[in-house]
């Protein structure tokens, strides 16, 4: 990992995601979905419940209900994120400028017992330095389980927050105060009846991006998070490959659920993203979408799941010199979702 010194576009030191902790009332089944996403489990905490599943550069933590903040969470979120954590050059430092900056402790003890701040819906937001794993319990064999049971996700690109109606700028005041964030781009969505606004919070890093939604109306996917989850939280989590349709082929084939986009997209890909050199027919095929350009933009391709951890889903992203969101994807992709609310008859149209 590259050394990021603090400095004052810095302040923190931050430098890039640690892992993001999961948990709720049947941990069985969440293991059971990251295995098939290709995580293996690798160590486990030395006294409680908790294990380590990896795959490339990226950790998640599955808390079996082994401390009480998971405890809480899960009765008040069901299957949830219950917390992230971030790399800083200097944990104690960033913690105590980070209380001056205007951060809140954690009051309910979690996977780690300092330098722990009050995230997103009452989650926790480790700070970390060195190796958050130093002391844990390797499992045997895991190397092997790991280069047999990937599908090639390499790197945490980015997750989201969805927020309460009117919180949005509270949270990206949160991050810019506390954390030296700055707004990388504004998104003001409409379907049919419903829409949403959306703003791309960067870190001074360049590595962690958070964008935040926060809903328009009463019915939006937004609000139906919000319902379902029982607060704010984490929305969905992004993860890289360097081979987006070999990862897509291989979850397919294990039975992963994929959102659907409708045929039509693709015959409008030329015409948007001309000179795009990608296989169409394998684009449609895998119902991957494309943004972006073949200049200096460069091209991003990225397809969502269908909510894996209660409402929480993930996205799977190949960057081919494009550092945006899908931008020309995100009213695509939330008309689809909207499509999926009316049939469900959470959104009744005339």
């Amino acid at each position: 990992m590259e050394t990021v010194m603090n400095t004052p576009v810095n302040p923190l030191g931050l430098d890039g995601f640690a892992y993001v902790e999961f948990t709720g009332p049947d941990t069985t089944t969440m293991t059971q979905q990251l295995e098939l996403l290709g995580f293996t489990a690798a160590m486990r905490h030395p006294s409680l419940d908790i294990v380590l599943y990896r795959q490339g550069r990226i950790r998640f933590v599955v808390n079996h209900l082994a401390t009480p903040h998971a405890r809480a969470f899960a009765a008040e979120h069901g299957p949830s994120a219950s917390g992230m954590a971030f790399h800083v050059k200097d944990a104690a430092k960033a913690y105590d400028l980070a209380l001056d900056n205007g951060a809140r402790t954690a009051t309910v003890a979690g996977l780690r017992p300092d330098f722990v701040l009050e995230g997103i819906g009452g989650s926790l937001l480790y700070l970390v330095d060195g190796d958050p794993f130093a002391g844990w319990a390797p499992i045997p064999g895991a190397d092997e389980a790991e280069a047999r049971n990937s599908v090639g996700f390499d790197v945490l690109d980015h997750l989201t927050h969805n927020v309460k109606r009117g919180e949005m700028r509270t949270w990206s005041e949160f991050y810019r105060q506390i954390f030296g964030f700055e707004e990388q781009k504004y998104f003001d969505i409409k379907g049919q009846a419903t829409g949403l606004f959306s703003q791309a919070m960067i870190a001074p890093d360049g590595a962690i991006r958070i964008p935040l939604n926060e809903s328009q109306d009463d019915s939006s996917q937004i609000e139906e998070f919000l319902r379902q989850y029982n607060g704010e939280g984490i929305q969905h989590i992004a993860l890289t490959t360097p081979d987006i349709y070999a990862t897509v082929e291989k979850l397919r084939a294990r039975g992963v659920k994929l959102q659907d986009t409708i045929d039509t997209y693709y015959d409008l890909v030329d015409k948007r993203v001309p000179g795009h050199g990608e296989d169409l027919d394998r684009l449609r095929k895998n119902r991957i979408l494309i943004d972006g350009d073949t200049g200096d933009e460069g091209i991003l391709l990225q397809i969502f799941t269908e909510n894996t951890f209660g409402p929480i889903f993930f996205e799977i992203i190949q960057r081919k010199g494009n550092e945006g969101f899908g931008n020309g994807n995100f009213q695509a992709l939330f008309e689809s979702i909207e499509l999926d609310q009316i049939r469900r008859g959470v959104i009744k149209v005339a």
